[in-house]
């Protein structure tokens, strides 16, 4: 069993894991967020393929939201030494790694929808 199993954590651990927990999630539930993420999941791309790809996204958002996963190491911005213009956005390793997370939630919502 995971160390970090609800049933392994005892109440003074909890305090500390509770509020990361938390906080992490608060992050990855922001809107639009974990969209971002999904897209960058496919590989590296530019602002305004990311823009195109979620509908209902305003620039000033993603723009936010971009500088948001930017600032926690979740993901890196490349700008192109030619053109101040040409931006790409990447997920880090750690980025990466919420692959994991998304793909249990959209199997979550798989089965959620059967029953």
């Amino acid at each position: 069993m995971d160390e970090c199993s609800p049933k392994m954590i005892t109440p003074n651990e909890c305090q500390g894991i509770c509020k990361d927990f938390h906080s992490t999630i608060e992050f990855i539930g922001k809107r639009w967020v974990g969209v971002i993420i999904y897209s960058l999941l496919q590989g590296p791309k530019r602002y305004h393929q990311i823009l195109a790809e979620i509908p209902g996204i305003s620039d000033r958002l993603l723009t936010e939201r971009l500088r948001d996963l930017e600032k926690e190491g979740l993901i890196i911005k490349r700008v192109d030494k030619t053109s101040q213009k040409k931006v790409e956005y990447e997920l880090t390793s750690a980025g990466k790694e919420l692959e994991k997370v998304i793909a249990a939630i959209m199997h979550w919502i798989q089965q959620k929808g059967k029953s």
